[in-house]
């Protein structure tokens, strides 16, 4: 409706729009959560969450409508028929803008449950969007480089122990984990320090999937694996708002999961650890080849 507009005021009304969004869905999300918090008891809990996410879900909803109202991307979609709102999935994918975030909520919302992710620390002091995310038990990582942690040991099972808390939450009622195994966004910088041996990926880092999948692996249905191209380049967010995003590909595969490493004890066995980084070094490799063909005119 508006994209016919100058670009930078589809950006205006976008942004508008989208605190519009959040400042209404916001208030309602912490009310009851405060309440949740007041009522510290496990009835509250399985009355009330279930609550919090159809509100998220109305919340994401909007989102979706203002993108609609703002935005003539072409979606290229393949791979989400016939996922279950009422399961619980492992959902992994390629990083490399905040826009990954509302393409997979706009695509993934009410086909399966709510997507929750594991935040850095300091999002937590985002204005209003920190509350929100704590208002829905988004998980908060205080994530140390290793040299921190080789001066203060004491902070390497910190995140360990944050997960699996956050999963033990995750089990009582359905949820999809989301994971960006690359642990941050791709940026050229990013790629060439890590001496990643992937084009357009960074390297995996498979510690948080492991502690997911050794918390929840008798309940996860699958692992919905996404694979978001840009053909156009990266947006960024006010590109994106500015209704800049013409084109989006995505491709989501269904893989099962793998028990033998779900049942292993990747904290305590190292042989368990090398057998997770095979499995992501294979992963990533069929992703690699799968970004290249997508990038590939036809």
């Amino acid at each position: 409706m508006f994209n016919f507009l100058p670009a930078t005021l589809v950006g205006l009304i976008a942004t508008v729009l989208m605190v519009a969004n959040v400042l209404f869905w916001v208030p309602i999300l912490l009310f009851f959560s405060i309440l949740k918090v007041l009522l510290p008891l496990k009835k509250v809990r399985l009355l009330i969450d279930p609550l919090l996410l159809r509100i998220a879900e109305a919340w994401i909803a909007g989102n979706s409508g203002w993108m609609r109202l703002t935005q003539r991307t072409v979606w290229d979609v393949q791979g989400i028929e016939g996922l279950n709102a009422r399961s619980w999935y492992l959902v992994n994918c390629n990083h490399q803008s905040w826009v990954d975030i509302l393409v997979l909520q706009h695509l993934f919302n009410r086909r399966i449950p709510l997507l929750k992710f594991f935040l850095k620390q300091q999002l937590i002091w985002v204005p209003v969007m920190g509350l929100a995310w704590w208002a829905l038990e988004f998980p908060f990582m205080r994530r140390h480089s290793e040299e921190f942690l080789k001066t203060h040991p004491e902070m390497r099972g910190k995140d360990q122990a944050t997960t699996r808390k956050a999963c033990e939450k995750f089990a009582l009622i359905p949820t999809s984990v989301m994971n960006f195994m690359e642990g941050t966004r791709f940026t050229r910088a990013k790629h060439q320090r890590q001496q990643s041996p992937y084009k357009h990926l960074l390297k995996p880092k498979v510690g948080g999937l492991a502690l997911a999948l050794n918390a929840m692996g008798d309940k996860f249905q699958a692992i919905l694996d996404v694979t978001i191209v840009y053909p156009d380049g990266v947006p960024k967010f006010w590109q994106f708002l500015q209704g800049k995003l013409r084109r989006v590909i995505v491709r989501v595969q269904t893989l099962p999961i793998p028990q033998e490493l779900a049942r292993a004890d990747y904290a305590g066995d190292t042989n368990v650890r090398q057998a997770y980084q095979l499995w992501a070094q294979q992963l990533w490799a069929a992703k690699e080849t799968q970004i290249q063909a997508l990038l590939v005119p036809s």
